[in-house]
């Protein structure tokens, strides 16, 4: 028996598509390859900051124009393309960390970003002046003290484990859950007049009572237990904590957290708060005066931050 192998012509007559739905497929298969490309590109470049986000949106199309032009040009193997790429993204669902789930968040996350009117600050210049008790700050900062993991493991549990995720996302979430847990806790209480008072965070664990920097250190530790890193900002009156959030990706990730899943109430008409360092890294404030992560800043002024690694 004589088995007969398919010339190329044959192939590609094999695998394309009869008219009109060749143009139906193409366009349907330029939007899936646009949204994904245009994510990565919207991530990487920089935001102009142009009326109505005129610059992503000039992007777009030329992302639309070029992918279409391509799969004109390749459409006689249009089939063999798409089941290429649903392939990839099934891969990458199943066994990867960028799928048709992720695609769909990571959308669903820059279009409600874009929306929204965050408020950032100027870029901090890194060590101002010299942190004020800044070696007793340290060690009160006590994160690997049991008291303290396990208060924070006892928050994420209490808060927010219903929102399953992975990675980065899973970090950030049980981080904004022990700001929850310590925020609806904390009572504010002077220290003894004339002396500055700085608590471990084990010891503030006790009363959830303190000053700010008492509050800083313990959110700090805190953030730190769960694998976090934080900060702790100095503004010469007053001593807060902030915690460190990524890139732009990761700030829009965020925002729709804090806005739409985990703190809707408290952030509804509000801006979200944020600190750029001289690297382009995005701190989120997580000050006592704040109801949900990101609040107002109680003063802006910057004299020094340290920063938990």
């Amino acid at each position: 028996m004589t088995i007969k192998i398919p010339t190329i012509a044959e192939l590609k007559e094999k695998l394309s598509l009869p008219k009109p739905w060749d143009i139906v497929v193409i366009f349907l298969l330029n939007i899936l390859i646009a949204i994904p490309t245009f994510l990565i590109a919207h991530q990487n470049l920089i935001d102009l900051e142009w009326i109505i986000h005129l610059d992503r949106i000039i992007i777009f199309i030329i992302i639309l124009v070029i992918i279409q032009l391509l799969l004109r040009l390749v459409k006689t193997i249009i089939i063999l393309i798409v089941f290429l790429y649903l392939i990839a993204l099934l891969y990458g669902t199943l066994f990867g960390n960028y799928g048709f789930n992720r695609v769909f968040e990571d959308y669903r996350y820059m279009v409600y970003s874009m929306s929204e009117t965050p408020n950032p600050q100027d870029i901090i210049v890194a060590k101002l002046l010299p942190f004020p008790n800044k070696s007793k700050i340290i060690n009160a900062v006590d994160f690997a003290n049991p008291k303290v993991r396990n208060f924070a493991l006892s928050a994420t549990t209490k808060h927010f484990k219903e929102f399953r995720q992975t990675g980065d996302r899973r970090r950030m979430i049980q981080c904004f859950a022990v700001f929850k847990e310590i925020r609806n806790r904390w009572n504010y209480v002077n220290d003894p007049k004339g002396r500055e008072y700085i608590a471990y965070a084990s010891e503030s664990l006790q009363h959830f009572s303190g000053d700010c920097d008492d509050h800083a250190v313990l959110m700090a530790a805190c953030i730190k237990a769960v694998g976090g890193t934080p900060r702790i900002i100095h503004t010469g009156g007053h001593l807060y904590p902030e915690m460190l959030i990524g890139n732009k990706n990761d700030l829009e990730t965020a925002i729709y957290l804090i806005k739409e899943e985990l703190f809707k109430q408290e952030s509804h008409n509000q801006q979200i708060h944020y600190h750029i360092d001289e690297r382009g890294q995005i701190w989120l404030n997580l000050d006592y005066t704040a109801t949900y992560p990101g609040g107002k800043f109680m003063s802006e002024e910057i004299l020094g931050e340290l920063t938990f690694n």
